[in-house]
């Protein structure tokens, strides 16, 4: 019998890692208290909950005006229609990140400009980054991706050099620092994610982090339909001036749920940290697997999921089958992303701005050349689930040991792929 649990042997870990998201009875009565209190969606703006959420927030990541959302799309939209950015204008983004970085510029009006990441991080490549700005690049959105964060002393340094609104896309990077400032409060603006997978969450549900009291002004105004609002994103104030606008407000059951997390997430970021470094430590011994580069700077580590490389000649097999392999172990894993330009949930071609009159000449896929990008998501990237780290040693153990098993076994593995894939064509 082989040893690979996918291939019919005994499990690495035939115990389930923990769940997410976490509940217990805080949860509920949370909610029941809102439920009674009869104000349950996001009219007026904010409600007591909302505007609760947006100081504990500001307050956890180390700065900046909070301003609670729909959901952490809707939030780089706004930060953008916030700043003036708007159709025809040039916004960076990174080739290998979830597809609402690229769409959100798009729902402004605005044409997403894919840029190649760095092979070390995964991130955007700050030199990348450069050569692509044109006098209509008006905007940059770096992604903190899956437990790194983007150089953000480069990028911050291209925004000043050339005058750019710098949108930190957090999705995974709550609870993050870099030099010791919180990620999002560095950038112009820093968008946050509380879909239901992330390290907090509401369900659904986004924050956007204002540099200026003015910046959450506008923002607050675009997702309350246009309705003026105080300095610092809070209640109507008749004397600020109405905005274009639509109903994107938080309701106040998704904000009581977040401020639970919130009460939750400094024990379980401290649990990921140090599992994080453990992982580091066990997967830098292991041939044809590479640890991906912790910039130093980054001095407080808070990811969504942890991401490493395999080297596929050296290891023995591509990603795609270690993830399948892995997950056959009980080691609950991913491949990642599509590279932006392959990506079937990115289709700008669809939209208006591809049609000839308009801006075609930025959605030739077939032609753009995104190397590392390309390499990491056909390849080399492995993301595992955040559940490995929040239960002690064991659970990062079990994963090294799955990854090695497999690896011993990697000939026999590759050659049942092999086989099964000329079976299936």
């Amino acid at each position: 019998m082989s040893e690979l649990a996918i291939l019919g042997g005994p499990k690495t870990r035939p115990t389930a890692y923990p769940q997410w998201p976490v509940w217990d009875q805080r949860d509920i009565d949370a909610v029941t208290e809102v439920i009674k209190s009869g104000r349950w969606g996001g009219y007026p703006y904010p409600g007591p909950k909302t505007a609760e959420l947006s100081k504990k927030f500001a307050e956890m990541q180390g700065g900046g005006y909070a301003v609670p959302m729909v959901n952490g799309t809707i939030t780089m939209e706004v930060a953008l229609r916030a700043a003036g950015i708007g159709w025809g204008d040039e916004v960076l983004v990174p080739a290998y990140t979830f597809q609402a970085t690229a769409s959100a510029p798009m729902a402004a009006g605005a044409i997403p400009v894919i840029v190649d990441v760095d092979p070390n991080n995964y991130c955007l490549d700050p030199k990348a980054a450069e050569k692509a700005i044109t006098p209509k690049t008006k905007a940059i959105i770096p992604v903190h991706l899956g437990s790194n964060m983007a150089d953000m002393d480069a990028i911050m340094a291209l925004a000043e050099k050339y005058n750019l609104i710098v949108i930190e896309d957090c999705a995974h990077a709550h609870g993050a620092k870099w030099r010791g400032k919180g990620a999002g409060t560095i950038g112009h603006f820093g968008s946050f994610s509380l879909q239901s997978s992330k390290i907090l969450t509401s369900g659904e549900g986004g924050i956007l982090l204002c540099k200026t009291p003015e910046l959450a002004a506008k923002a607050a105004s675009i997702i309350d339909c246009g309705r003026p609002h105080a300095l610092g994103g809070g209640e109507e104030d008749e004397s600020q001036e109405y905005q274009v606008g639509g109903n994107f407000r938080m309701s106040e059951l998704q904000a009581t749920l977040a401020l639970v997390g919130i009460e939750r997430f400094p024990e379980q970021a401290q649990q990921r940290e140090a599992m994080a470094a453990y992982m580091d430590e066990a997967l830098s011994e292991v041939p044809g697997v590479r640890v991906l580069k912790r910039d130093e700077r980054h001095t407080t580590r808070s990811f969504y999921r942890y991401i490493f490389a395999i080297q596929p000649e050296e290891f023995g097999v591509e990603h795609d089958v270690l993830c399948g392999a892995l997950d056959a172990e009980g080691i609950e894993c991913w491949v990642g992303y599509e590279a932006m330009h392959n990506y079937k949930l990115f289709q700008p071609q669809k939209s208006k701005l591809a049609v000839p009159n308009a801006f075609p000449q930025y959605f030739d896929f077939q032609n753009m050349h995104l190397p590392e990008a390309t390499r990491a998501c056909e390849h080399e990237a492995v993301w595992l689930d955040e559940a490995v780290f929040r239960c002690g040693p064991q659970g990062v153990d079990d994963a090294v040991e799955a990854i090695k098993k497999i690896q011993r076994n990697a000939a026999e593995l590759q050659k049942a792929a092999d086989a099964f894939r000329g079976k299936s064509s």
